[in-house]
């Protein structure tokens, strides 16, 4: 299948890792700052492929992982309290809150709902008028179209029972984060393929100019992630820093304008916080005033107490590329896929998910 067959092709693979080999000559650290990326890194096994003076990191990428405990709780508090029909994508449900996760509070009856789309859940509110539908609209800037064409259709349409709970998150302040922190040591970044499919690439070049750092923008298969590593390797070792589309197929400079056009009508940019990493300035998107009607923020009342995180879980370090998955103590131990302590683990995206999964096996296999 075209775009598809190619970048899975074993001889082009083989190609690029002879090449890495041979042009690598420096210790370099890459992030990846997708889990997409990570989880074809792992699943395909190029991180046990890579010459050892490549180290490959794994960035906050996932927007279920840095999802706070807070918007957890307050998911589960109008699903709970209020009785709303409780709309989410399938990785939200077992993601633990500071009480419990949605898939507990759909176990003592709370009406729970997963769903592919947030117009799916805009049908459901059409069709039951006598209920309030709340769609929980979790991502990055690629999933912010769908969930603001959501909004316009509901308010085109009449639709007063429809809201969305927001936890939009963007990816070139959270890569600005990472590297304004002292302790950070990525050399070089790869970008989100289709995060800039929807934005474009401009928002990119102020972070490589004022951090001397190469990034470049990759798809997610494994010839995609090997040529973006090459690509990323050839400017280190001339010691150059640009901007580079690797996802050149897909991704266009300017983005995709009537997703922009969706995303500027319904949504305005704001600080947000970060599961494990904290409040990042103007890392967000929030409903604007003129749609406070479809804001569940806005529309619901939070009597809560603050929610903390499980200090014993270290995804914070982890999405920032200090340390590995299988680095933290409660690694496959007290944090499973079934007992998560964090969000990485049950996300499938997320990188503690793709180490429990697959890295684990490949390595035990290895030992076999």
């Amino acid at each position: 299948m075209k775009y598809l067959s190619e970048f899975r092709s074993p001889e082009i693979v083989a190609a690029l890792l002879k090449e890495i080999r041979e042009t690598v000559k420096g210790q370099w650290q890459i992030m990846e700052v997708c889990g997409g990326q990570t989880h074809s890194l792992v699943k395909n096994g190029i991180l046990n492929m890579l010459p050892s003076n490549i180290q490959m990191v794994h960035g906050p990428g996932c927007p279920v992982c840095v999802t706070p405990v807070n918007l957890i709780d307050k998911a589960v508090h109008l699903a709970v309290e209020h009785k709303v029909i409780l709309c989410s994508y399938g990785d939200m449900i077992r993601v633990p809150g500071s009480g419990m996760s949605l898939l507990e509070a759909k176990s003592k009856g709370a009406d729970v709902r997963i769903l592919y789309s947030p117009l799916e859940a805009l049908k459901i509110a059409n069709e039951n008028p006598d209920r309030e539908v709340v769609f929980f609209a979790v991502g990055f800037e690629t999933t912010a179209p769908a969930n603001a064409l959501s909004v316009i259709q509901a308010k085109q349409s009449g639709i007063k029972n429809y809201s969305i709970l927001t936890s939009h998150v963007l990816v070139p302040p959270a890569i600005a984060a990472i590297m304004a922190d002292p302790e950070c040591k990525v050399d070089a970044f790869l970008g989100a393929g289709h995060v800039c499919a929807i934005m474009g690439m401009s928002e990119y070049y102020p972070i490589v100019e004022k951090y001397k750092i190469p990034i470049v923008i990759t798809g997610f298969e494994p010839v995609d992630l090997l040529e973006g590593i090459l690509m990323a390797v050839k400017q280190l070792e001339k010691g150059k820093y640009l901007l580079e589309n690797q996802y050149s197929r897909i991704v266009e400079a300017a983005g995709n304008t009537s997703a922009l056009k969706a995303i500027d009508e319904i949504f305005e940019v704001t600080d947000r916080e970060w599961r494990g990493i904290g409040e990042i300035s103007s890392s967000g998107y929030g409903v604007k005033d003129a749609y406070s009607a479809f804001d569940a923020m806005k529309k619901f009342k939070f009597d809560m107490i603050e929610s903390h995180e499980d200090a014993s879980c270290r995804s914070g370090d982890i999405m920032k590329g200090k340390i590995k998955p299988d680095q933290c103590p409660n690694f496959g131990i007290k944090c499973t896929p079934v007992q998560p302590l964090g969000a990485p683990m049950v996300s499938s995206e997320g990188a503690c998910a793709a180490y429990y999964y697959f890295n684990r096996l490949l390595v035990e296999e290895t030992l076999l």
